[in-house]
């Protein structure tokens, strides 16, 4: 467990590496919260790059966004300007002034809500970008719906065009200890999706414990989940530096036992230039550069994108932009 020898995960047995729909064994596993706690304190303590390569790393960033709008009043209209920045994040000159303006760079994603996923696609199409689109599904945010009407919601999403699906695990056998329950339902969504790569959000705010997080990080990506994502956004506690150390230790885990990557994506709070560099920071030293892309790590927001505009204008002028400089599109 690196070099700073925190035994995040305390197993009180042989660790097994059969990973069989037997979950008996996750009832063992015990997370030690001082350990986790210690780990996020040294992570946000580092340093953070700066001058070209703070740029730099912040137009990683940009690649790995999925570029979201969740709103009970999204319209055609804004998700089409949604879909406008996704394909052109950073202004032109901006990325010319850093030699980046032949790199293709683009968000990760758009993510929108199943019934603007039609929309979207759309979009993207009549610009003539093959930017995927991920939409939220399974009764999101709550998951409280019947489960026949959350499996319907992510075919629909599917059909309309959706390449990725978020969707919302069911909180109440997590918190129950219902893990084969929760591994049945988690694989009868990763069917539903069918060719579409499938997030899985553990709402982590509901858990109540780091262990709680640890047991559904695993059961989660042993139902085939192609990702983990912290939270849906809604709830009172979203992405958190110690819950992420406790998924990514799930995803390296269970990536030595398996030899199969999991991708990792925080998602809700998420608003600063600076934030996202500690994000880059923490998957970099906890999972290596294999996980420093768009296939392996998302940054699940929606105002992000606007700061880290702005702190490119500051490196390449030397002032900050009003945020009607930088408009979403």
């Amino acid at each position: 467990v690196n070099c700073y020898c925190y035994i995040i995960v305390e197993y009180f047995f042989f660790f097994p590496c059969s990973w069989t729909s037997d979950l008996e064994w996750i009832s063992k596993v015990r997370v030690n919260t001082h350990a986790v706690l210690k780990r996020a304190q040294h992570i946000q303590g580092q340093k953070i790059p700066k001058k070209q390569w703070q740029a730099a790393w912040l137009l990683k960033a940009v690649t790995c966004i999925d570029l979201t709008t969740l709103a009970g009043d999204d319209t055609p209209s804004n998700v089409h300007r949604l879909c406008l920045k996704a394909i052109q994040p950073v202004r032109h000159d901006l990325l010319r002034a850093v030699d980046m303006h032949n790199k293709g760079v683009t968000t990760a994603a758009v993510c929108v809500y199943p019934s603007r996923v039609a929309d979207a696609v759309k979009s993207l199409k009549a610009a003539n970008s093959s930017l995927p689109v991920a939409s939220v599904a399974t009764g999101f945010p709550a998951g409280q719906t019947p489960l026949e009407t959350r499996l319907q919601e992510v075919r629909l999403a599917v059909a309309d065009g959706a390449a990725e699906i978020d969707i919302v695990i069911n909180r109440t056998l997590a918190i129950t200890g219902e893990w084969e329950a929760l591994y049945d339902e988690i694989r009868e969504f990763r069917e539903a999706c069918g060719d579409a790569h499938m997030k899985t959000i553990l709402a982590i705010g509901e858990l109540g414990t780091f262990t709680n997080v640890y047991k559904a990080s695993l059961v989660a990506m042993m139902a085939g989940s192609d990702f983990i994502k912290t939270s849906t956004g809604k709830e009172s506690v979203n992405a958190t530096y110690p819950v992420a150390i406790v998924m990514v230790r799930a995803i390296r885990d269970y990536f030595l036992c398996t030899g199969h990557k999991v991708g990792f994506k925080p998602a809700g709070g998420i608003r600063t230039a600076q934030e996202s560099l500690v994000w880059l920071s923490l998957i970099k030293e906890e999972l290596g550069n294999d996980w420093l892309c768009p296939l392996l790590f998302r940054l699940g927001a929606s105002s992000l994108l606007a700061d880290i505009e702005r702190q490119i204008y500051h490196h390449v002028t030397g002032q900050y932009a009003a945020y009607h400089e930088l408009p979403m599109a």
